[in-house]
């Protein structure tokens, strides 16, 4: 685990330095916090579909699983039929992963139901922030484990530890940008300014 100076000089964390776009979803996107619904949705289904495969491929193809999946709006996704996981397990722009398909309609479905219960989706993530600083270099965390679990009670689907953690990293209720990247300080500075969502 290391920085490596990007084209402009700035240390970055090393995995983000092969192209100008995985740049700038780590200097703009990766480890800021996130507190509406309808992200928290994209950023946790994502996560799922990258699972098996690299995050690259994943962000290449973000702007097409945006046009495929109605934005990510829990609403349209749950009304998803069979009609629809045929059109999508046709889509190229996409992860074509039949299971994996089957698994965002329905957790749209799961989180109307968490919605409906009283409370956000955000509000349900972030009260699973840890207290204590995130350790480099890991791929899940009680935290993690602990949202894992609890999701798979409420029925949702590929969502395991590893994947639940890549979120967090994603949402930025961990800051893993190493302490030598130029992003960390200001990761840290939106993490103090975020207003954490309640019910």
């Amino acid at each position: 685990m290391h920085t490596e100076p990007g084209p402009d000089g700035q240390h970055r964390c090393w995995w983000c330095l092969s192209t100008p776009q995985y740049i700038a979803y780590h200097d703009d996107d990766w480890g800021y916090p996130v507190g509406e619904d309808q992200r928290l949705f994209e950023k946790l289904t994502l996560e799922a579909f990258q699972s098996g495969l690299s995050w690259r491929t994943i962000l290449e193809k973000r702007d097409t699983f945006r046009l495929a999946f109605a934005g990510f709006d829990a609403q349209k996704v749950a009304g998803f039929d069979e009609g629809d996981v045929a059109r999508l397990l046709q889509d190229k722009g996409i992860v074509r992963h039949r299971g994996k398909i089957d698994a965002t309609i329905n957790n749209a479905r799961r989180l109307l139901e968490l919605q409906a219960s009283g409370t956000s989706f955000a509000a349900y993530v972030w009260g699973y922030e840890p207290s204590e600083a995130p350790t480099p270099g890991i791929a899940s965390s009680p935290a993690s484990v602990a949202m894992s679990k609890d999701l798979k009670k409420r029925g949702w689907k590929f969502v395991g530890p590893a994947t639940v953690y890549a979120f967090m990293q994603a949402i930025g209720m961990v800051n893993d940008h190493l302490p030598t990247c130029a992003q960390h300080a200001k990761s840290e500075a939106a993490r103090a300014r975020f207003e954490r969502p309640t019910a």
